[in-house]
Formats: structure tokens, C-alpha cells, sequence
């Protein structure tokens, strides 16, 4: 924990590398965890599948990218610095303009996850 998704347009290896590299470094800066405890999944949503505002498929401003960190809650000021961060780097990485990029924080409490069948509170 944290696990990370990133819904994107589909991209190359080498694009969605550079993402998982630059959103890792952002966590384990922001929240202070290490490298290891950071996990993504990097889903590509093609334009066929990608609606905003009720009409499918690319507005010509460029997809959306929506980011989903998995956590448990830390501080608002470690929150924005992670949220900051994670805009700036799927940004550049993706060629979308900082205001396309969503992240959101599923925030949850230790007694709400589970790792190998444990809870994490226990």
C-alpha cells in the first residue's frame, strides 16, 4: 500500500514506465513509504471508450487521465503535495495539460485492508 491506478490513453512501455517511475517517486516523496510499498496498475482506455460530458471519444483538448491512489489517509498537506506532484508528472509524461488530470484518494483506515489474508491492524 499504496496501490496506484492510472486510466490513460493507451501508450508505449516506455510512456507508461516513465509514469510508474514519476508517480512512485511522488508517493514516496509525498507520503514518506518506500519504493516498494508502491504498487500501479496503468490501465490504456482508448478513445472508443473514453466519454466526457456525454460525447465519446477525444474533444480535441486531449483525454482525461484520472489517477487513483489506494491509502491509508495521511495529512492534507501531504495530500497536496502527492496531488501536485502526480498532476505535474502524468502531465508531461502523457502530453496533457495539468487541468486533463484527475487524482483522487481512496483513503482507508488499517482495519480496511488486507495484505496475504491479515488485516493491516493486526
Amino acid at each position: 500500500m499504496p496501490f496506484v491506478e492510472i486510466l490513460a490513453p493507451p501508450r508505449e512501455p516506455r510512456v507508461r514506465a516513465a509514469a510508474a517511475r514519476a508517480v512512485t517517486d511522488a508517493i514516496v516523496t509525498g507520503f514518506e513509504v518506500a519504493p516498494e510499498t508502491v504498487t500501479i496498475y496503468t490501465l490504456g482506455v482508448a478513445s472508443e471508450d473514453y466519454a466526457h460530458a456525454g460525447e465519446v471519444g477525444d474533444d480535441g483538448r486531449g483525454q482525461r487521465v484520472f489517477v487513483k491512489i489506494h491509502a491509508f489517509r495521511r495529512s492534507l498537506a501531504q495530500r497536496a503535495a502527492v496531488a501536485a506532484s502526480v498532476t505535474g508528472a502524468v502531465a508531461s509524461v502523457y502530453e496533457v495539460e495539468p487541468e486533463l488530470v484527475a487524482v483522487y484518494f481512496l483513503d482507508r483506515a488499517p482495519d480496511e485492508v488486507a495484505h496475504g489474508g491479515r488485516l493491516a491492524d493486526g
